[in-house]
This record gives structure tokens, sequence and C-alpha cells, in this order.
């Protein structure tokens, strides 16, 4: 039995039966629900167009190097995930 931060943990499910077709886009839509921001809260706090993060999020767009740390930083992640 596991410890995680004082809470006791007995079963884990593994990342690939929550997330099994993990994407960036996949991993960039998580992120907005964990911060609780809209695709227009993270357009304005990024600078990047809204319909780029749409795109993104889909993965009909690649994020790319300077995007993923332009995101991360308003999305408190390292920017590698998104890669």
């Amino acid at each position: 039995m596991k410890h995680v931060r004082d809470i006791e943990v007995r079963d884990s499910i593994p990342a690939s039966a929550v997330l099994p077709q993990r994407t960036p886009g996949t991993l960039l839509a998580g992120l907005l629900y964990r911060e609780g921001l809209t695709q227009k809260e993270l357009a304005e706090q990024s600078g990047i167009p809204r319909r780029h993060i749409s795109e993104m999020e889909n993965d009909r767009r690649a994020i790319g190097k300077q995007r993923a740390k332009r995101l991360a930083d308003v999305l408190n992640a390292d920017y590698r995930m998104l890669l």
C-alpha cells in the first residue's frame, strides 16, 4: 500500500487507461480543464489565437516548442508535455 501526500492509495489506474490516445492535443485539453480555463482565456493569456488553440487541441495543428512554452507558462505545466 502506498501513501501519497498522506492519502492512502490502494488501487491505481494506469495513465494509458485514462488517456489511451495520449497526444499533445489531449494533454492540452486536460491542462485546460485542470486550470479551469476556456480556450478564449488561454488565448488572451498566451497571445495565441483561440482558433489555433482549438486546432492544437484537436491535433490538427502542431504545437511546437515556442508555443508549448507559452501555453505551459499559463497552464502551470512543463512545456515538454505538449511536444
